[in-house]
């Protein structure tokens, strides 16, 4: 696990501009059967992270129309009982982080894993997650 003083300004870029931290097995299983529609970040150290998931995804937030209904994130390598759950929720999936999944009634529709982000700019991701905003979201 990693430590607290690492984790929490990396987590903070996220939950200072409005996404809900998902902590336990039992809130991922909340948050994602409620209905309408629920983008979830896996947030981790890496440097892909910083790069392109969070900015990607907050850029996706501020700049497009349609939005999810719910803003969520949890923390790969910190938040383990959490992200093990949202994990089973991802499958046929592997595990990835970052990854950055967008839920809609309980259903997966829409997932970017760590090999579509690493590399890419923020930008690209961004533009991936406005599409899908626009096809899923009201």
């Amino acid at each position: 696990m990693y430590p607290a003083e690492i984790v929490i300004p990396m987590k903070e870029e996220l939950t200072d501009n409005g996404f809900t931290e998902l902590l336990t097995s039992e809130s991922v299983d909340e948050a994602i059967s409620r209905p309408g529609t629920m983008m979830v970040v896996v947030n981790s150290v890496c440097g892909c992270s910083a790069g392109s998931a969070r900015p990607g995804a907050l850029m996706a937030v501020h700049n497009s129309p349609k939005r999810p209904d719910s803003l969520t994130t949890t923390f790969a390598g910190f938040d383990i009982d959490a992200v093990r759950r949202l994990r089973e929720h991802l499958l046929p999936y592997p595990p990835s982080s970052p990854s950055i999944a967008l839920f809609k009634d309980g259903k997966l529709v829409h997932f970017i894993e760590r090999h579509m982000i690493e590399g890419r700019p923020a930008q690209m991701i961004a533009q991936s997650l406005i599409g899908a905003f626009e096809e899923h979201c009201q």
